[in-house]
């Protein structure tokens, strides 16, 4: 499945894509480790752009026996281009704009495809009766987008 969360006011200001990889068909270790967590590849777009996979490892040490943890494999931008000042998002656009570079920016077939996309979705839920659901400032979204996910026995990354 594919989810997708997007909002305004939410507690982080933050863009990621997170993959989750599908379990082994044949799981070799105990059955109590099969809840933990699973191996994923985090791609951080803002803030602090980087790419992050973790990946189940075996616990290092003999009296660790085949037990499994999560462990981190990271690139972070910023760690490793210390050197070089990085932008944020509006001044690298400004920056384009002014050397007249327009690889940054959509061009009118693409957004009339994105509005095309979006208008299907308006329509699914004007014939579903259902629409986008309220939710607090500062909060993560409506409880029915966590509910959305749980019912398929998955949860969003990153949740408190």
């Amino acid at each position: 499945p594919f989810y997708l969360r997007t909002g305004k006011r939410m507690p982080q200001k933050l863009s990621q894509i997170v993959i989750h990889f599908k379990e082994p068909s044949h799981y070799i270790f105990a059955p109590e480790q099969r809840l933990q967590i699973s191996n994923k590849l985090i791609i951080r777009l803002q803030p602090d752009e980087g790419i992050s996979l973790r990946v189940m490892t075996k616990e290092q040490g003999l009296d660790k026996g085949m037990q499994l943890r999560s462990g981190p494999l990271q690139l972070n931008f910023s760690d490793t281009y210390r050197s070089a000042r990085i932008p944020d998002a509006y001044e690298r656009l400004l920056l384009e704009v002014m050397r007249g570079n327009q690889n940054l920016f959509v061009r009118k077939d693409e957004i009339e495809a994105a509005w095309k996309w979006c208008d299907q979705l308006i329509a699914g839920w004007k014939k579903s009766g259902d629409a986008p659901k309220p939710y607090a400032a500062g909060s993560w979204g409506p409880m029915s987008s966590i509910a959305l996910i749980t019912r398929d026995g998955r949860s969003w990354y990153g949740d408190i």
